[in-house]
């Protein structure tokens, strides 16, 4: 069943220097009890769209849709969508140091969420705090929940912000980069832990990353961003044995391999992503792309390709013919 749906999403932001579309047109939908990974490049857009959905931005012009439950978002009395965020629909910021008030102890912040949406009393929402700590592992929560950011280790404070989002049981869940700066050990206990609540409570998660080994390991579909645009969207096994725009393609021979030979140097995307404010013309990856640097083609560089269907649940947004054919 669908919770959410985005259509035709785009968000730009005026700047002295002129506008700049910070997402165009992009489309997608989660489902509960399935992952949607956002893959891509630093400043392609993955946290701008999910910013956008849960109505944070400000400033920023949003158009397009986005239907969380049979409730249209864009454009909704901004109270309205305040009563549904950190309720029904919850988010995992990036850098859990900084999204945590240093001032407020970790109990007085999930508590404080709690009462804010149940009205509830300081004693039910501080109890409320110590079940959802001890829920995603926080050892002895009743004591450590009077304890503040700086006092957890990097993971225990993900796992604090995972905490927060879950203490209301929303249904959907946008995890934005959450095992950043966490060393592997610790990652792959976050990552279990976010799977464990899905498969217990059927959460519709949304991934945000860059690291294409989170996305292998949790997403059911993945969409791939770059320079604010969808550019490919499949389930993850598709993606990953056959994958069709040349980004995709080009982000995967990124990944070291084990058969790699000693002393074999990476392999890299050259060149940089684009400007959001200056983009190219047509396809924003063409000036990086292998296929057009081998075989220039006219339509990469007349207009922005649409995301359209190469195969049954798999779309692409490529106009070169070697390609599309």
């Amino acid at each position: 069943m669908t919770l959410l749906e985005v259509r035709n999403l785009a968000v730009e932001f005026n700047t002295p220097d002129g506008a700049v579309q910070a997402v165009k047109g992009v489309d997608f939908a989660v489902d509960r009890g399935r992952v949607l990974g956002l893959v891509g490049e630093s400043g392609s857009g993955k946290s701008v769209t999910s910013l956008a959905v849960m109505g944070l931005h400000r400033g920023a012009k949003v158009t397009g849709s986005a239907v969380f439950d049979g409730t249209e978002l864009i454009g909704a009395d901004p109270e309205a969508v305040r009563r549904l965020r950190g309720r029904r629909m919850a988010m995992v910021f990036q850098d859990a140091l900084t999204a945590l008030h240093p001032y407020f102890s970790i109990g007085d912040q999930i508590a404080e969420a709690h009462r804010e949406h149940f009205g509830s009393s300081r004693k039910q929402s501080w109890a409320r705090a110590v079940e959802v700590l001890g829920e995603v592992g926080i050892p002895e929560p009743a004591r450590r929940a009077g304890e503040f950011p700086h006092q957890f280790s990097g993971g225990m404070r993900q796992r604090a912000m995972i905490a927060l989002a879950l203490s209301c049981e929303p249904e959907l869940v946008i995890a934005d980069e959450p095992t950043t700066a966490l060393d592997v050990t610790v990652q792959a206990q976050v990552l279990d832990l976010l799977m464990r609540l899905k498969d217990d409570r059927g959460l519709g998660i949304i991934m945000i990353t860059h690291d294409l080994g989170v996305i292998a390991r949790v997403a059911d579909e993945v969409l791939v961003m770059y320079g604010g645009s969808a550019v490919e969207q499949a389930g993850v096994d598709t993606l990953f044995t056959a994958p069709r725009h040349p980004y995709t393609r080009s982000l995967l021979d990124s990944l070291p391999r084990l058969e790699s030979a000693e002393g074999e140097p990476l392999r890299a995307i050259p060149g940089s992503p684009p400007s959001l404010l200056t983009p190219p013309a047509g396809c924003a990856f063409h000036p990086r792309c292998p296929v057009y640097a081998a075989a220039p083609h006219d339509g990469c560089t007349a207009q922005r390709p649409p995301l359209l269907a190469v195969a049954a649940a798999h779309r692409s947004a490529c106009s070169h013919p070697e390609v599309t054919e």
